[in-house]
């Protein structure tokens, strides 16, 4: 492995994973907090890589996946936003993408990487929120979902126990909103 130039006997052929575009990637398949599976195993399908959304999309989509226990692969829907969202927002959906994956290590059990990204993220959206004068961007509650991720954070260290994903899951236009 490693240096030696050798590759994993559990992929098929020995080859290394890759995408269309002939970078490494990881095709094991993954559970719905994105844990690799062993290959051949049922997992939950991955959200494909760089898809373009629309704004509304994108909170729908994320919002969906949050709903069904799935975070990780929200954050991947909030990186592409990230990515291919106008730089204005970067700031938003870089916060957002953070709070998804603070879910995941707290449903993980990683409680400490957990609940400092549930922080990290709630002041990033708060900030832009700030700088940018915007209380509700794209409908998004951020201060109720910034409340919502800090409280987390402090139930996952005062508990010391993982979270359940689906149950914990935000509300990103809040309660009486819905998706």
């Amino acid at each position: 492995m490693g240096s030696t130039g050798e590759t994993s006997p559990d992929r098929p052929g020995g080859a290394r994973d890759r995408d269309s575009e002939g970078r490494a990637r990881n095709a094991r398949p993954r559970d719905g907090l994105g844990r690799p599976l062993p290959h051949g195993a049922d997992g939950v399908p991955r959200q494909p890589e760089g898809v373009v959304r629309t704004p509304e999309e994108t909170v729908a989509e994320a919002q969906r996946l949050l709903d069904e226990g799935k975070p990780f692969h929200a954050h991947e829907v909030f990186e592409d936003a990230w990515k291919s969202g106008p730089d204005r927002e970067r700031e938003l959906w870089r916060g957002l993408a953070q709070l998804a994956v603070g879910l995941t290590h707290a449903a993980r059990g990683n409680l400490t990487g957990g609940a400092r990204l549930l922080r990290r993220g709630a002041g990033a959206a708060e900030a832009w929120v700030s700088g940018a004068g915007q209380a509700l961007p794209h409908g998004i509650d951020v201060g109720s979902v910034a409340a919502w991720a800090r409280e987390l954070a402090g139930d996952v260290e005062r508990t010391g126990r993982p979270v359940d994903a689906r149950a914990r899951a935000p509300r990103l236009r809040g309660p009486a909103a819905g998706s």
